[in-house]
This record gives structure tokens, C-alpha cells and sequence, in this order.
């Protein structure tokens, strides 16, 4: 798509936005609404900030992930108003703000100042964000069902969001290609991480969370967050999660590399590709995200049988007596937005089987999902199962020879589309 046919179909989101936060306010009896972008912390006895990307509701209308101090004012029946906070200031820069048509639609306004703007005839006035910035802010500060209604609004996503989404995930594509380059020429993480800033034109700090790559048996932490600098001296696997984040929008994607000599692991690579791609063909209107994450299990208890991994087992009897949970111990994915992990995903708990999961809902058109199916050697979690009784059923050996590669996980982002799904992250012509 086009820069131009983006900008235009900015506009367009910005006016289903204004309609959905009109109907919310009028739900709960406000007449305007005061979004508070943020401001990072500071670290405490320091004088140094964390690094901030920004509010979810904030990005939602302005797509400015990490200006701080800003607000934007949504009434009924008016133009919003967003105030910059740009500081005369010669210790740091103003970002620069490019013109764009959808500053026809908000009226922007500077402000050297990083307090809340005063503003004319509010009426029944809400605010909200952080609470230690809307703390003594007149009008009610983040009321709780006026949060909810506001977070379901972005559930379903506009034509905008879903080509940002769509470039983010292209942009971390060329990312993912060079960091599996890098690993192959035997790079360490910290160098992998550089080729993918590289590649993705992208601070680490930018974005939209901090990348996981590991090697070895570090891709089965399933957050790992530490960068050795040093390559191992026989690197058997990669593990990379990691994204883009584009005005304001994330991609979130996950691929695990077998290192050269390693038939067992690969052969579990291309094992877990195959059953990742047809959870993501299970994507569709109506769909129980549930089932998908049910249906998981189901598709990793086959792969371990067929991999020799667990014997003398029936398939369902390996998902009953929790044996795949040991191997894939969190959910199938999550919902995706302005944020990784997209708000209103759990409208209802978790079911007992899958604690873990952060997607309860059926599957609606418009809601963007990831499909993260995993396998894992994770010594906490197989240890007790190979002490216990089920160890009979497991192949401590080949358990023990795969151990060091630590584990897979395949994860793409995927549309919901009025006829079926849009796979962002293997698809970028399909609507």
C-alpha cells in the first residue's frame, strides 16, 4: 500500500474513533474526555528515566509512541485538540512532527509546558492515564466502565491499523532474515541483536518490546532477556521473537533456526512449522480462541509421539495427564495492537487447563491475533514429570541429547477477515 492511501485511510480510522468514543461517552454521561500520553519514571535515587513508549489510548488516535507530557482532548460533536509538549529546551531535541491529513481532523497544538492544559467548558469531564499524572485533574480520573468500553474499541481494528500492522510485520521480516543469517555465520546473541536493529532501522529501546534471542539451551527460557557476547562453541539453535513497531503499531514474530548437525531438532523445527500453519488456517470468524489453543496441544502430543519423544501413550492421553504442558506451557497467542499484549483479550478467565492464556473470546472480524504454538526442554518442568510416574512414557535420552537446544516457538500475526484470515506475517497480499 501506498504512503498516501495509509495517510488517507488514517482519516477514515480517526472518524470510526471519534464515533466509538462518542458512544462511550454518552454510555457513561461524560461530554469530553482528557488522554494523558504519559511520562516515563524516574529511576528511583537516580536522576535517569526508563525509556517510554506510551498510553494505549493515546496511540490509538495518534499513533506518537514515546512523547511524553502530551494530551489529547475528545469531546462529542468537536474536533479533538492534542497538545505537544516541546519544551525550549538545549539539554534534548523536539521530535519533528511531519504534516499529515490527519492534522485536519485534530487540531494540534504546542505546549511548552508538561502540565494538563486548561480547558474551556469540558462539561462532564474524564481523564485519563497514569494516575500519578491525573491525580488532582479535575473531572473523574480513569473511571473503571468508561476504561473497559474504551479498551473494547480497539479490539476490532480498523483498514489503518491493520496495514500498519501489515508493515510492521514486513519491516521485521527483513530483520528476522538477517539475524537468522547472522546466527549461521556464527554470531553471538549481542551480534544477532545488532544485525536485527540493522536490518529493522530500529533502536532496541524503539521497539515494541525488548527482543528474546537465544542460543542453545537459553531459547528455553521463553522470555530470556540477557545477550551473551560471545558466541557458544557449537551453536545448536536460535530463538528469536521479536518486532517492529510502525505509527505506533506492533508486529510480534517468532522463528527458531536448527544449527548445522542437529537432524533431531530440525526434524521438531519443521514438526512444529507444520502444525503452527494449520492452527493459523483454524483462524476464523466464530472461532473459540480457546479451541485453537486446545487444538495446540492436541497437534504437540502428535509430535512428540511421532518424534519419538514419548512412547507407549495414546495422543489424548498425553494432553489428559498434562505431559504437553510440560513441553508447551503457555497460550497460543494473544491479541495485537498499539500494544503487544492488546488489551480486553480476557473478558472471561482462563479455563484451568490453560492458565496462561491471554485470549478468551470467539474470534470476531477485525481482531488481530498471534498463533504461537511452542516446545520446549525446560529442566524445571520435565524434571519432576520424568521423576514421577509418566517418566516411564519419556525418552530420557533423546530428552537429554535435545536439552541443549533449548526449545522452538513459531509464532505469525493473523487477521480475522469477514471470509476467513489474513496472515500478516506469511501473507502480504491475501485480504
Amino acid at each position: 500500500m501506498s504512503h498516501e492511501a495509509l495517510l488517507s485511510l488514517q482519516n477514515d480510522h480517526l472518524r470510526e474513533l471519534q464515533s466509538r468514543y462518542e458512544s462511550a461517552l454518552a454510555d457513561h454521561g461524560y461530554d469530553s474526555l482528557l488522554i494523558a500520553s504519559g511520562a516515563a519514571p524516574y529511576r528511583y535515587g537516580d536522576d535517569q528515566a526508563w525509556h517510554f513508549q506510551g498510553f494505549g489510548p493515546f496511540l490509538h488516535w495518534t499513533g506518537l509512541a514515546g512523547r511524553e507530557h502530551c494530551w489529547l482532548w475528545v469531546r462529542v460533536g468537536h474536533k479533538p485538540i492534542l497538545w505537544l509538549f516541546e519544551p525550549v529546551d538545549f539539554w534534548h531535541a523536539n521530535p519533528t512532527l511531519s504534516e499529515e491529513p490527519w492534522q485536519e481532523f485534530i487540531e494540534v497544538r504546542s505546549s511548552a509546558s508538561p502540565e494538563a492544559p486548561v480547558l474551556d467548558d469540558p462539561g462532564s469531564l474524564a481523564v485519563i492515564g497514569d494516575p500519578a499524572l491525573v491525580v488532582g485533574l479535575p473531572g473523574d480520573a480513569n473511571p473503571e466502565g468508561l476504561l473497559r468500553e474504551l479498551d473494547e474499541t480497539r479490539v476490532r481494528k480498523t483498514r489503518y491499523e491493520i496495514e500498519c500492522l501489515a508493515e510492521a510485520n514486513r519491516r521485521a521480516l527483513v530483520g528476522h532474515a538477517a539475524t537468522r543469517e547472522a546466527f549461521l555465520a556464527g554470531e553471538s546473541e549481542f551480534g544477532i541483536s545488532l544485525a536485527y536493529q540493522r536490518a529493522t532501522l530500529q533502536r532496541e529501546v524503539d521497539a515494541p518490546y525488548h527482543s528474546i534471542i537465544g542460543l542453545n539451551e537459553h531459547a528455553g527460557t521463553l522470555h530470556y532477556q540477557y545477550y551473551d557476547t560471545r558466541p557458544p562453541a557449537q551453536p545448536r539453535s536460535l530463538l528469536i521473537d521479536a518486532g517492529v513497531r510502525f505509527r505506533g503499531y506492533c508486529s510480534d514474530i517468532t522463528r527458531t533456526t536448527a544449527g548445522p548437525g542437529e537432524p533431531h531438532f530440525a526434524a521438531l523445527v519443521q514438526g512444529l512449522e507444520r502444525l503452527q500453519t494449520r492452527l493459523c488456517d483454524m483462524v476464523a470468524p466464530g472461532v473459540d480462541y480457546i479451541d485453537i489453543h486446545r487444538k495446540a496441544h492436541q497437534g504437540i502430543a502428535a509430535l512428540l509421539s511421532s518424534a519419538g519423544l514419548v512412547t507407549g501413550m495414546a495422543d489424548q492421553d498425553i494432553v489428559d495427564r498434562g505431559i504437553t504442558r510440560a513441553f508447551f506451557p503457555h497460550g497460543v497467542g494473544h491479541l495485537l495492537g498499539v500494544q503487544v499484549h492488546d488489551v480486553a483479550g480476557k473478558p472471561t478467565p482462563a479455563p484451568a487447563d490453560a492458565p496462561f492464556l491471554r485470549l478468551t473470546r470467539r474470534l470476531e472480524p477485525g481482531m488481530v491475533v498471534t498463533i504461537e504454538p511452542g516446545l520446549y526442554f525446560i529442566p524445571s518442568l520435565l524434571d519432576p514429570l520424568m521423576d514421577g510416574e509418566p517418566g516411564r512414557f519419556l525418552n530420557k535420552e533423546l530428552i537429554a541429547q535435545l536439552r541443549g537446544c533449548g526449545g522452538i516457538r513459531i509464532e505469525d500475526n493473523v487477521v480475522v477477515t469477514e471470509a476467513g484470515r489474513r496472515n500478516l506475517t506469511r501473507d502480504e497480499t491475501t485480504d
